[in-house]
């Protein structure tokens, strides 16, 4: 598992590839400093995971992973911060990172790293209990799924996605085959226009749960 690691602060950037090559399974490719140096080590390495930073003079990490995302729909990003505001996360979703997770949860940093190399979104335990109230929409309406085109079946599997639980675990939940959860998946996505299972989460939130 090959990772660049993005840190305006260079002792912490040190500190976390200490941290991530004490595992045998993991290699730091590179450290940069800022937004544009994590897009510049992007497209030089093409990392398994790009671990980042979200305040940095000049470019931001948000706005750095935006723009490789955009570019390399199947980039990994996985934000790491002090910084837990709800405006932050939000845009993490949006933008379609892997996970957000919090810098004081250093034990939880290669287990995370681990889940997005696997496929899985990881977010914090306090993110994940608020991430539901921050995509509410304000009015009170909710928003019938057939209006969406979705069957009862699809939109079943498109809440237990937004619960955070995995191909297998919904396939367990609905007594389906994995194989058919994963081509209902790609039929919701498909048919949303959306690109994968954290827009997944936030649409679902916005307009249906």
């Amino acid at each position: 598992m090959n990772i660049i690691i993005i840190d305006d602060d260079k002792l912490v950037a040190m500190s976390l590839k200490m941290i991530i090559e004490a595992n045998a399974d993991t290699k730091v490719l590179a450290c940069g400093h800022s937004g544009k140096e994590a897009i510049d080590l992007y497209e030089k390495n093409k990392p398994d995971i790009l671990l980042m930073d979200i305040r940095m003079e000049g470019m931001s990490g948000l706005e750095a992973g935006e723009k490789i995302i955009n570019k390399y729909s199947d980039a990994k990003i996985l934000f790491l911060t002090t910084f837990n505001d709800d405006e932050y996360i939000v845009k993490a979703l949006s933008i379609g990172a892997k996970g957000y997770i919090i810098k004081q949860e250093y034990e939880s940093i290669v287990p995370a790293l681990k889940a997005v190399y696997e496929g899985q979104t990881v977010f914090g335990s306090d993110v994940m209990e608020r991430i539901p109230e921050m995509l509410k929409k304000p009015s009170k309406e909710e928003l019938d799924y057939e209006k969406f085109g979705l069957t009862n079946q699809e939109y079943e599997i498109v809440r237990l996605v937004a619960k955070g639980l995995s191909n297998k675990e919904c396939a367990d939940e609905l007594c389906l085959s994995e194989g058919t959860v994963r081509n209902y998946i790609s039929t919701i996505l498909s048919k949303l226009d959306l690109r994968d299972r954290t827009n997944l989460a936030i649409f679902y939130y916005k307009n249906i749960g």
